[in-house]
């Protein structure tokens, strides 16, 4: 056979094994974030942020789960997902025409970037190219992932859409070690948000706190892994907060911080 033949069949095989992986792995994500009961119990934890009407950011969309609890809150949904296959998956799970889906990610400033795609696990992929290089070896429930596929995509700033949708009442953002990034496109506080925070890459958290320090006074929660409930009863102090992210997280894998402005309704505040 000659040589160009066998090339040509050995990218068709890599290509037949991508695709059979990214099944898998959209399949396993339909799975963990669309399972009967999922979305009563995310209503029940966003609900004190989101009232009808509100604007909400869904940073990291994926197959949109939280946009679809945001929605059925009440809010005025504006989501990005710059994945085209995700964004596809998306469109069919979270139908009303309400929600504004953007075909990109977000960042420091404005531009492009490079997203590092993993077929089998598309949820986890990324544009933090250090996060990504060292994060298998410092937490094993990522030591399995590979990111074999890369797309340029647009990126705008959290300050951008504020401009163009108004201030949202709460922003998530989960996208894979790029948090801190992201938050550094705000430049006033908001009244509550989440970022993902993943054991074995902690200074991303580290940095995400300080940078709201500086933009507001925070209190602050977390949620393990895909649980649907805060750690603690009291929202805790920054410090009380990095202390704990110092010690190790409890050793929690992965979850998301909570950020609430101290004088959110949800603290006994008035804003």
């Amino acid at each position: 056979m000659p040589n160009e033949d066998i090339q040509g069949t050995q990218r068709m095989r890599r290509l037949a094994l991508q695709r059979l992986s990214s099944a898998g792995g959209l399949i396993r994500s339909l799975f963990i974030y669309w399972r009967p009961g999922r979305q009563r119990g995310l209503q029940r934890l966003y609900q004190p942020f989101i009232q009808p009407g509100a604007v909400a950011f869904d940073i990291g969309a994926h197959l949109g789960d939280r946009s679809a609890a945001f929605h059925a809150l009440g809010a005025k949904v504006v989501a990005l997902e710059p994945q085209p296959d995700l964004a596809k998956w998306f469109k069919r799970l979270v139908r009303p025409p309400s929600i504004t889906l953007l075909p990109l990610a977000a960042g420091p400033t404005a531009g492009f970037a490079e997203i590092a795609i993993s077929p089998g696990n598309p949820t986890l992929s990324t544009l933090a190219s250090s996060w990504r290089e060292q994060i298998g070896e410092r937490n094993a429930s990522f030591s399995h992932v590979r990111w074999e596929q890369r797309l340029q995509v647009p990126v705008t700033t959290l300050d951008t859409l504020i401009e163009e949708y108004g201030e949202p009442s709460f922003i998530k953002i989960d996208v894979e070690g790029f948090e801190a990034e992201v938050l550094a496109g705000l430049s006033c506080p908001v009244a509550a948000l989440s970022v993902e925070f993943v054991v074995g890459a902690l200074e991303v958290s580290h940095a995400c706190i300080h940078h709201l320090n500086r933009l507001g006074d925070y209190r602050y929660n977390a949620v393990a892994g895909e649980q649907r409930h805060f750690r603690w009863n009291e929202w805790q102090t920054p410090q009380a907060m990095t202390e704990w992210l110092r010690a190790g997280a409890e050793g929690i894998p992965s979850g998301d911080l909570y950020a609430c402005r101290s004088d959110h309704p949800l603290l006994g505040g008035s804003p």
